[in-house]
């Protein structure tokens, strides 16, 4: 057939398929959802991070004149953990604690839907230790009363861990999932 088929006008002949090479890391495909679906929840995504990160700087970086002499920054993993831990009653330590771990929550949901290709739980990870860092640092230079805690950074990935795991990534393969092409033979 393969000399006949090249004889016959473009019109009549089978379209060939043509194989791309599939790029490292990426499948071949096209996405599963129509853009605009897709394009939707990303800016529905977009809208909750910009509302989360308002609320995260009003949280974080509001200053606290009356604790000034209380606060110490902390360059120590586990330190502040362990104080709150042995130390501080059991209503403070929930809160120091679970508060932290719940800043972090939205950065594992949002980001795999704003950034497909930040979905991967190690990326997710690392863009909230940074941006969490990048919180710390300013807290602990320029706001009154309040100190650098790497402890806070640690517990705010926890939470970023533990948003991927609950919702993000499912919500991140849903808005972005490709269809692979089966048909190849």
């Amino acid at each position: 057939m393969g000399r006949t088929a090249s004889r016959l006008p473009a019109v009549l002949r089978a379209p060939r398929r043509r194989e791309q090479p599939k790029k490292a890391g990426r499948r071949a495909g096209r996405h599963a959802r129509p853009l605009p679906l897709r394009l939707l929840a990303m800016l529905a995504a977009f809208a909750f991070m910009v509302a989360f990160a308002v609320a995260l700087a009003r949280i974080t970086l509001e200053p606290s004149p009356a604790s000034a002499a209380l606060t110490h920054s902390n360059l120590h993993p586990g330190r502040s953990l362990k104080a709150y831990v042995e130390q501080a009653q059991w209503r403070d330590a929930v809160k120091q604690l679970g508060g932290n771990v719940l800043l972090g929550v939205p950065f594992g949901v949002l980001v795999p839907v704003l950034a497909p290709r930040a979905r991967g739980v190690l990326r997710v990870l690392a863009l909230t230790a940074l941006v969490m860092l990048m919180v710390e640092l300013v807290q602990g230079a320029l706001v009154t009363g309040r100190a650098f805690d790497i402890d806070d950074v640690i517990l705010n990935t926890t939470g970023a861990l533990a948003g991927w795991l609950l919702l993000g990534r499912r919500l991140g393969r849903g808005v972005h999932r490709r269809l692979t092409d089966t048909a190849t033979d």
